[in-house]
């Protein structure tokens, strides 16, 4: 019985999206990707639980909780990052390049696109439990 392993280090250096999770601060970025996991889950077990209207309205608080959390810290770090990049502007005085700035603020916004991404897919997630709950 031959065990067939696959090498993945190449699959996801050339994704793109791999390459700005990175570029958003890994920290930052992986306390997001918890929220989405964690709304995803929630959603998920509200419509396992379609059955019983008060476990669907717990699973719709604790979604509502855990996007809004997601979209919060992506506006932190957000912020953080923005803070970052003008010390770093601060600190060789006023000698930077629009490309370097350009790439500050890339990676400073990078937070909050994924963060408003976790917010919408919660919040399409919470619509469509409601109106399975009032159907």
């Amino acid at each position: 019985m031959k065990l067939l392993l696959i090498n993945a280090t190449p699959l996801l250096a050339a994704n793109p999206f791999v390459e700005r999770f990175k570029e958003g601060g890994p920290v930052a970025m992986t306390l997001i990707l918890i929220c989405l996991i964690l709304s995803l889950f929630f959603i998920v077990k509200g419509f396992l639980n379609s059955g019983n209207e008060v476990k669907v309205k717990k699973m719709i608080a604790l979604t509502t909780d855990a996007s809004l959390l997601g979209l919060v810290l992506g506006f932190f770090a957000s912020i953080i990052g923005l803070i970052t990049a003008f010390d770093s502007l601060e600190a060789i005085d006023g000698m930077a390049n629009s490309g370097m700035f350009a790439g500050g603020l890339k990676v400073s916004l990078l937070t909050t696109v994924f963060g408003s991404l976790v917010f919408i897919i919660g919040r399409i997630g919470i619509f469509i439990l409601r109106w399975r709950l009032k159907s």
